[in-house]
């Protein structure tokens, strides 16, 4: 394996980690936008808690991702930052918004209407944020970004307001929504529980329709992405270990082993990220910019491994240790991605986001 090839890979598996962490809390935004009946304000309030304490930590692994494709692929971060300049710009806005938004709505005063407006912020902000990233990634595997050797966009060159982009833009807010959803089953108790129970399998099938929409369209608008996830010999096995976890998750739920309906939930999630990453390799952007011709100095790439291999070391166990400490048992939560909601029975007590 090359050096590009391994960063390639870190890039794959950070962004695997922020679609399992930061995706549920995304997630968890949507449902607080959608919160509704008798128990909404306990619905709003378990999102809140199960955020608050370490929602800042899971964008690491975003930024993670930046500063690996600027430090190893500098041609790539210019065709990326260029062709995409406007979604990428919206999205940092929208979560810098959420983040704002969310940090105000519980140290602002209590009273219904400031709180209304704060929380009107915050869920917009959850709810675009999802879209983007997931129209960044569609408009990335489209083929419709050309850019010519200095990595700025091409004559001729497309957009990212296309079917494809759209779809998976709403493929990627289902699966977020899902995620949380199904994550919240497993800390929420009695009719809390079941509530969250019902969103879990409603936004299990809005991702099964986001997949066939995005499947089919690809077909047309991203056939490189469309013929690595039907040609390749892996093809076949990644299709039904994904389809086998949305069937466990979705058999879990029904039954109410809201445990293994997490795990499968996550497995899932991972191995749509992985099937895309595959099918798109080995293309940062395509059909112009590859792993090869967008690497910087092999030297460059070297050091920048063995700064990833040794930032993990701390990195890893500092994560681990800010789970167990503010989701482990004796903080009154189990550990579980996303923010690893925490238990609730009734009215949880206010969130406290900036640990």
């Amino acid at each position: 394996m090359t050096p590009g090839e391994a960063l390639g890979a870190a890039m794959v598996v950070a962004l695997v980690a922020y679609v399992l962490l930061a995706g549920a809390d995304f997630g968890g935004g949507l449902w607080d936008l959608l919160a509704s009946g008798p128990r909404r304000r306990e619905q709003r309030a378990l999102i809140e808690q199960a955020i608050g304490p370490i929602w800042e930590a899971n964008h690491v692994w975003l930024i993670l991702v930046v500063v690996v494709l600027f430090t190893g692929f500098p041609a790539a971060f210019a065709a990326v930052s260029t062709t995409l300049f406007e979604p990428l710009t919206l999205l940092l806005v929208g979560i810098v918004l959420r983040g704002a938004a969310f940090t105000f709505r519980a140290y602002d005063r209590p009273d219904d209407r400031v709180q209304r407006r704060w929380g009107l912020v915050f869920s917009a902000a959850s709810a675009i944020a999802p879209l983007l990233l997931g129209a960044v990634v569609g408009a990335l595997a489209s083929g419709h970004l050309r850019v010519d050797a200095e990595g700025m966009p091409a004559p001729g060159s497309g957009g990212w307001l296309t079917p494809f982009s759209a779809a998976t833009g709403l493929f990627t807010a289902a699966i977020f929504a899902f995620l949380a959803a199904t994550y919240l089953t497993v800390e929420a108790r009695g009719a809390l529980q079941e509530d969250f129970r019902r969103r879990a399998i409603g936004a299990a099938g809005a991702v099964f329709l986001g997949a066939l929409a995005t499947a089919l369209l690809s077909w047309r608008e991203a056939p490189l992405v469309f013929a690595g996830l039907t040609r390749r010999a892996w093809s076949l096995p990644l299709h039904l270990a994904t389809a086998g976890a949305a069937l466990t998750a979705l058999r879990a739920l029904f039954t109410r082993r809201f445990r293994l309906a997490r795990l499968a939930a996550a497995a899932q999630a991972a191995l749509i990220v992985l099937g895309w990453a595959a099918s798109q390799h080995p293309y940062l952007v395509a059909p112009d910019v590859t792993i090869a011709s967008a690497s910087a100095p092999p030297a460059t790439q070297r050091l920048l491994l063995a700064a990833l291999a040794a930032g993990a070391v701390t990195l890893v166990p500092s994560l681990w240790l800010l789970l167990r400490v503010f989701k482990g048992p004796g903080a009154g939560g189990a550990a579980a991605p996303g923010g690893a909601l925490p238990q609730a029975s009734g009215e949880p007590p206010p969130a406290r986001p900036g640990a």
